[in-house]
C-alpha cells in the first residue's frame, strides 16, 4: 500500500505517522518499527528510521512481509459458545479476556481458546488473529462473532463495513441523562498527549456515530443503551466521556471507581449481535444477560 503525506501530518515521526494511517488494521507500533528496521516500509523509495520525521508530500509505501509461522497456540480455556455452525460461532466473552494476542498478552485470549475449540479459523487477518471480524475491549463483556472460513469473514467484514450489523450494548454511566434518546456523532482520533488513548477531535480522525436511549435513571447514575453505527476503537466509552456521562467503573475515561457499586471492571456489556448469515443470508440475532456484578449494582441503585 501506498500514500501521500498531507500536510498536517507534517513533522510527525515516521512509526507514529504509519500507525495512525493503519489504525483500523490494528497493527501495533512494534510491528511498524520491525517493518521500518527490515526495510519493509520506504520513503521516497528509500529505507528510513522509525523516528524520522515525515513532511507533506513524502510518498510511503509499505510491503506487509508474509506472515511468520503460527505464534498464537490452543488453550484449553472455557468458552461460552452461544451459537456455532460450519461458518460462524458467536461466543459471550467475560470482562477481562482479551480478544487476540498482543504484547503483553500472549496467552489466555478469546484466539488462543477458539484455537482449542475450533479447527476451523478463516486465515484473513492473520495468524495472530483467525476469525477475528470485530473486537470488543479487554473489560467489555459480552457477544463477539467470529469467522470459521475466508467465506464469512468476507461477509460479516462486509456487513460490518456497511453498517448493517446490529450491535446493542447496555452500559451504567455517572450523571442523570438529560435526553431520554439521541445520537452522537463525532469523530475520534488519537490523543496528541498520548497516543494510546482517543478522544473527539477534528485531526486525523474518523467518523464515529453512537446512538443512545435512556433504560433507567437512578438520579446520579443512569442505564443506558447504546447502538453502534461506526465501530471505532474505545467509541463508546469516549462518545460518553465527550458528553459528560463516562461509564462507570472505566478506568481510563471514567475518571471514578466502581468500587462503591461492587463493580469488577467498566459497566460496559455487549448485549445484543445481529447479522446475515453468510452462507444463508438470514438474519440472525442473539442477546446474552448482562453480568452478575453489573446486576448487583443495579439491584444496589433499585433498593438504596
Amino acid at each position: 500500500m501506498m500514500w501521500t503525506v498531507e500536510q498536517s501530518s507534517s513533522g510527525e515521526r515516521l512509526d507514529k505517522h504509519i500507525t495512525e494511517v493503519l489504525s483500523e488494521k490494528q497493527i501495533s507500533r512494534s510491528q511498524i518499527q520491525e517493518w521500518i528496521r527490515i526495510g519493509a516500509i520506504r520513503v521516497n523509495d528509500q529505507t528510513s528510521k522509525a523516528n524520522m520525521k515525515v513532511t507533506a508530500n513524502d510518498s510511503i509505501r509499505v510491503t506487509i512481509p508474509e506472515p511468520e509461522p503460527l505464534a498464537a497456540f490452543p488453550e484449553d480455556i472455557p468458552l461460552d459458545v452461544v451459537f456455532e455452525d460450519s461458518d460462524v460461532i458467536v461466543i459471550n466473552k467475560p470482562r477481562g479476556m482479551v480478544v487476540h494476542p498482543a504484547v503483553g498478552h500472549p496467552r489466555g485470549t478469546v484466539v488462543n481458546a477458539l484455537l482449542h475449540h475450533c479447527k476451523d479459523l478463516s486465515g484473513i487477518n492473520g495468524v495472530m488473529r483467525p476469525g477475528i471480524v470485530h473486537r470488543i475491549d479487554k473489560d467489555t463483556s459480552g457477544l463477539l462473532m467470529v469467522a470459521k472460513n475466508d467465506l464469512a469473514h468476507t461477509s460479516l467484514a462486509a456487513q460490518l463495513k456497511a453498517h448493517t450489523v446490529t450491535r446493542r450494548y447496555h452500559a451504567l454511566v455517572y450523571g442523570d441523562m438529560e435526553h431520554d434518546k439521541g445520537t452522537i456523532d463525532a469523530p475520534i482520533g488519537r490523543a496528541d498527549q498520548d497516543r494510546k488513548l482517543y478522544v473527539v477531535t477534528s485531526k486525523n480522525s474518523k467518523h464515529a456515530v453512537t446512538h443512545f436511549a435512556v433504560l433507567e435513571r437512578f438520579g446520579d447514575y443512569t442505564l443506558v443503551e447504546l447502538k453502534l453505527e461506526t465501530g471505532r476503537t474505545h467509541q463508546i466509552r469516549v462518545h460518553m466521556k465527550y458528553i459528560g456521562y463516562p461509564l462507570v467503573g472505566d478506568p481510563v475515561y471514567g475518571g471514578k471507581s466502581g468500587r462503591t457499586l461492587d463493580m469488577k471492571g467498566q459497566a460496559l456489556h455487549a448485549g445484543v449481535l445481529g447479522f446475515e448469515h453468510p452462507r444463508t443470508g438470514q438474519y440472525l440475532e442473539f442477546t446474552t444477560p448482562i453480568p452478575d456484578d453489573l446486576e448487583n449494582a443495579l439491584n444496589i441503585l433499585r433498593t438504596r
